[in-house]
């Protein structure tokens, strides 16, 4: 089983940046891709920021040139920078990582509000 933990959400006034951490523990080599998804109040959860064991990405279309997802593999831990954050980024983010089952972070708040 994987464990995940985050860190690093928090109040932004528009504009401004905050980075995600998510640092996985437990069976980390059965992990084949990790990323962060979110759910904004009344809206369905979506996918913000992926990144696959061998480093290949991908950003939901609303984020794209804005965040930027990276992993540290000597730490077990990925990273999702935020930048020109904007209102509509409110809501609960949640890491996952994809082994054989799906694992959650228990998610963090990012408020984006002046």
């Amino acid at each position: 089983q994987v464990q995940l933990v985050e860190s690093g959400g928090g109040l932004v006034q528009p504009g401004g940046s905050l980075r995600l951490s998510c640092a996985a523990s437990g069976s980390i080599f059965s992990i084949a891709a990790m990323g962060w998804y979110r759910q904004a109040p009344g809206k369905q959860r979506e996918l913000v920021a992926a990144i696959t064991t061998g480093g290949s990405t991908d950003y939901a279309d609303s984020v794209k040139g804005r965040f930027s997802i990276s992993e540290d593999n000597a730490k077990n831990t990925v990273y999702l920078q935020m930048d020109s954050l904007k209102p509509e980024d409110t809501g609960v983010y949640y890491c996952y990582a994809q082994s054989g089952a799906w694992a959650w972070g228990q998610g963090t708040q990012v408020t984006v509000s002046s």
